[in-house]
């Protein structure tokens, strides 16, 4: 017997998104790029680790960069205060 493992969804993790696109924003762009890729990079490994398919560690990876790419630009978008 086997089982489908489903991973918690990234995008969800709202504290997380926020803490890596905060992050990347302080740095150089081209560092900025390379650290969330690196984040990425850790978070794919550690699905892999779970047993998680790879077509859903892509779909995951894909909705939490689109969302560190929407709280990156809301971000850019709010007057400071």
């Amino acid at each position: 017997m086997t089982a489908t493992v489903y991973p918690f969804p990234l995008a969800r993790r709202r504290s997380y998104i926020v803490k890596q696109a905060n992050h990347a924003a302080l740095m150089h762009p081209d560092a900025g790029v390379r650290y969330l890729q690196h984040q990425m990079d850790v978070q794919a490994e550690a699905m892999r680790r779970r047993g998680i398919e790879e077509g859903l560690i892509q779909r995951e990876l894909s909705c939490m960069r689109r969302a560190i790419q929407a709280e990156f630009a809301g971000n850019l978008q709010q007057p400071e205060r």
